[in-house]
Parts: structure tokens; sequence; C-alpha cells
């Protein structure tokens, strides 16, 4: 057997039923190795990554495919010896039983989808929960949690997401926090040990508020920074001057607003008899308002706006603030997108990261306006708008929400299995028959003797006949798998996708044989503890 060192955990032992379960396991070497993929803050950072814009990443995200994990040249070896004694852990979470019939397969909650970054680019494994002291075990393929292209790297924004369905997280986001792998795996790229075992902090969910609007009194308005609006009716000048005569110019009457034609004049301009002048707000394009003189009453020289000026972006009579940038929602901004191309909307909207933005401008501007052709309005009331916002809210441990299925190893091949996946990539000739939105699942017994695989430096593979495609790597093993529970023991996990036929079809998954060594490395990070990321 290879050489084992495990990784930093190592020396914590499990206790009651794991310890028990893990004894007679491989000794450890007491050179230790792990890898951890990000301190609380960054981990939040990787979520938001995920889960922003109603998880757009997540639905960007493609199967992994590298060339050199599809494999063509395989090869039968000879038996297996195990290294110890066959041992086992029992499952957690055990589900209400079903009255389903057997060959009616219903797929485990455990099972879901690994998602992290490689070269920039957003890609997907299979993985399961696992069985752990502390509930927040994954388990996984090797090449699906550490870089092969970069020496002893993980992958970036490494995330699980169980029961994942067209872009749902239905049970929450887990980041990871430490990998565990064999040594021969992470320094040597050995795929005979292509597993690992992944802990995450506890999941968090999407916490959405929709937009509000509150009714408030004038100094609440005043005081408030956001957006907001007046509801106002129209009165007859009489009653528009005898308030301004009671209350004054701050009192409850909005400022003048002009119905009909208007003619643009300058500060300077002297109104004649039936006529008003006023400075009035005006929405226009940012190349308008880029021309207009800067955002003061007063310009060089004490000259007053000649014609217009920019308005300051804190000026309360216009709506929202002049050349200020805000967040809006996907529907906001579809809507804005027609109302451009309309010649309805004058700003700006963009979409940035996965994420929506409108800009809005406006000028003051000096016109002139006949007396029968004024508006004045009273203030029947002042409302604030909170925008719709989106927060993150813990979800528990992964093994209290979804289970985690038990672990066995020196099964050794010819056991009856049942693997499940999310296959999505193409076929050697092209033909690409699952979506990768649903998780499929195989059935069967392993092959007797083990394969050999010279290019992966695998000298000892157990394999199962499945035509499945890229995605389904990282997906587990499940023997003796309890159709009623959904539940049963992870003895492996899917590696490497060979067609052995030679018919461009793949017909064959591998998957590394657990064993002691195994054991003894998820003996170290069933151990480990990782916690919550929202105190």
């Amino acid at each position: 057997m290879k050489r084992i060192l495990l990784p930093a955990s190592g020396a914590i032992l499990a206790t009651g039923l794991l310890a028990a379960g893990l004894a007679g396991t491989a000794q450890a070497d007491d050179k230790v190795e792990s890898k951890t993929f990000a301190a609380e803050a960054k981990a939040v950072q990787t979520i938001n990554f995920w889960a922003r814009s109603n998880f757009a990443a997540l639905k960007g995200a493609v199967a992994f495919n590298p060339d050199n994990l599809e494999v063509a040249q395989v090869k039968s070896g000879g038996g297996y010896s195990a290294d110890t004694k066959p041992g086992s852990t029992a499952p957690i979470g055990e589900e209400k039983k079903t009255t389903a019939k057997v060959q009616n397969v219903n797929l485990p909650k455990t099972i879901g989808k690994v998602f992290f970054v490689k070269d920039g680019k957003k890609y997907w494994c299979s993985g399961t929960s696992i069985q752990s002291q502390y509930r927040n075990l994954v388990a996984t393929a090797g090449h699906c949690v550490y870089d092969v292209d970069k020496n002893e790297a993980v992958l970036d924004k490494w995330v699980f997401v169980p029961g994942y369905y067209q872009g749902k997280a239905p049970f929450g986001i887990y980041a990871g926090k430490q990998a565990f792998t064999h040594y021969d795996f992470d320094v040597f790229e050995d795929f005979d040990r292509d597993y690992a075992f992944v802990t995450v902090y506890n999941g968090l969910n999407l916490s959405v508020t929709g937009r509000s609007v509150k009714q408030v009194n004038k100094a609440e308005y005043d005081a408030w920074k956001g957006p907001k609006k007046l509801k106002v009716e129209e009165i007859s000048k009489d009653a528009y001057d005898a308030g301004v005569s009671q209350y004054g110019p701050e009192g409850p009457y909005a400022y003048d607003v002009v119905k009909g034609g208007v003619t643009n004049v300058g500060h300077d301009y002297v109104a004649k008899e039936g006529e008003t002048k006023l400075l009035l707000g005006k929405e226009v394009t940012e190349f308008d308002y880029n021309k207009a003189p800067a955002a003061t009453d007063t310009l060089v020289n004490g000259e007053k706006c000649p014609s217009w000026c920019q308005i300051d972006p804190t000026d309360a009579t216009v709506k929202g603030e002049s050349g200020k940038t805000v967040a809006i929602s996907e529907a906001e901004y579809k809507e804005l997108v027609a109302a451009k191309a309309a010649g309805k909307f004058l700003g700006k909207v963009e979409a940035k990261d996965g994420s929506f933005y409108k800009t809005q401008y406006w000028v003051k501007q000096w016109v002139k306006v006949d007396a029968d052709q004024m508006k004045y309005y009273k203030v029947i009331g002042y409302f604030i708008i909170t925008p719709p916002s989106v927060g993150l809210k813990d979800a528990g441990r992964l093994g209290d929400n979804v289970g985690g299925q038990g672990v066995a190893w020196n099964q050794g091949p010819g056991k009856t299995v049942r693997t499940f996946g999310y296959p999505y990539g193409p076929h050697l000739d092209g033909n690409r028959p699952y979506t990768g939105v649903t998780p499929k699942w195989c059935y069967g017994k392993s092959a007797s003797k083990v394969l050999t695989i010279a290019s992966k430096k695998v000298e000892e593979q157990q394999s199962l006949k499945c035509a499945v495609t890229a995605g389904y790597d990282g997906g587990p093993w499940l023997s003796n798998y309890s159709n009623a529970k959904r539940l049963g023991y992870v003895s492996g996990v899917t590696s490497l996708i060979a067609d052995t036929d030679k018919n461009d079809r793949y017909d064959t998954i591998t998957s590394a044989i657990f064993d002691g060594e195994t054991a003894a490395i998820y003996k170290a990070a069933s151990a480990a503890w990782s916690g919550k990321l929202v105190k």
C-alpha cells in the first residue's frame, strides 16, 4: 500500500460510535498535511459570489470536464487485497420510511453539487454529505477539491449545495473550510487516491426583504437620504398663496409644478403681465447634465444660473439624487431598458457582475409660463421608500439539515453499489444526453478485478458499468443503500469516466478503493470542527 501523511487535524480523536467504528484503521504518519479554503470573512464573500442576483453564478457554472479526467486506455488488473479489516460508520439522519417500490429509486437528500472556480471559470462536480462528529463533512473526488494543475493548491470559491435543482439551494450553501485527502494525491496526483473529505461551515440562506413604502412626517421625510416621494393634490392659486402666507415657503405645500408649454429664459428675464418666471427641476440625459453649469445656485462672478444648471445631489425638490448610481432589481432593470428604448427613460442603466444599477440626472432651468398654465399643489402625504435588500442568514449544520451517509472501507470490488451524480458533459461523439439539472443514478455490481490506468498513475481502482458523463465525478458509491431510508455507506466516489468498448460513448466509471488509509483520513476529517459564519 502507498504511504500516507494525515492532515493537521489527524491527532484529534473522534468520540462515541465514530471512534469505535474506526478501530483497526491504518496508522498515521506523524507528518501531517491539510489545506484550508477560507477564513470566515472570505467564506461569506464566497457564498455571496454564488448567491447574489438570484444565484446567477450557480446557474452559470458548467460540469468540470478537463480532457485528462476522461480516459480511454484502461486495463484489467488482478484481485484486491485489503490492508486492514473491513469497517464502517453508520449514516445519520434517517428519513421517514416510504412505501415506494424498490424500482422507483428515492434520491438521497444528502447529494448535491460541489461548485468552484478554476482559471476564472465556474464549474461543478457531484458530492454528498457524510457522517461526522460535527455534522459538517462532504465527500467528493480529490480532483474536485485540489487543483491538479497547480500542485498542492485547493480550488477557489469552493462550496457545496445539497439538493441543488435548477439554480436553487433548498438547504443553503456551505462554504468549504478545510480539505483532507491522501498525501499521494495532494503531492503526486495519484488517482488511486482520488477522493477528498471537506469540512464546511454552517450553511447560509438568502434573506430577502421586499421594497417598502412608509408614510412619515415632514421632519422624517426631510431627514431621509434614500428614495422618497410626495403625495399631492391640485389646489387653486389663491389656496396656494394662502398656504404659503400662513406656513411660509417651508410649510406643507409643494413647490410649483407647471403643466403645459413652457419657454426657457435666462435668470435675468423680467416676467411680463400674465407670466410667471420659475426655476424648475427637469430630468435630462447624462450628456446634457454634464454640459450644464456646476451644481450650485451661485456660479462664477456671483451670476445665478444663466438659463440652467446642475441640481445639487442633495436637493430634496427632485426625485432621487441627481447623478447618484443606485442598485435596482433585475425586474426593474428590464423595465427601464424597455422604457429607455421607447424614449421614456433618460437615465442610465447598467448590469455588472450579476447586479443591476440605474443613474438619473436633473437640472434646474429658468422658464416662463402663462398664469393660466400654472398648476398648484398641496402636499397631503410624505413617503420614504426602502429598496429591496438581500442578506444572508444561518442555515444550520449540513448534517442536521440533510443527514449524512455512512462510510465503509475495505469492502473490496465486486460489491453491489448504487451511484449518484449530476452528469452534463458530452460523450466523445458529441452527443449530450444529460442536462445536469437533476441527479441520475447507476446500479450494479462493481467489477471483481481492479483497473489499471497508467496515464493517471492508477494501479488499482474499482469500476462500474455506467454510461454517464462529466459532472457525475465526485458523486458517491453507496453500498447497502436503503431505498426507503435513502441512506447507505459511501465506499467510493466517482473518479474517472472511460470508454472501454471504443464506440465514442462513455460506458464505465471508476473510483478509488476506500481502504484503511482512507479510513484514517476520514477519521481526521470527521473530528474537525468548523462552526458558524453568521453569529
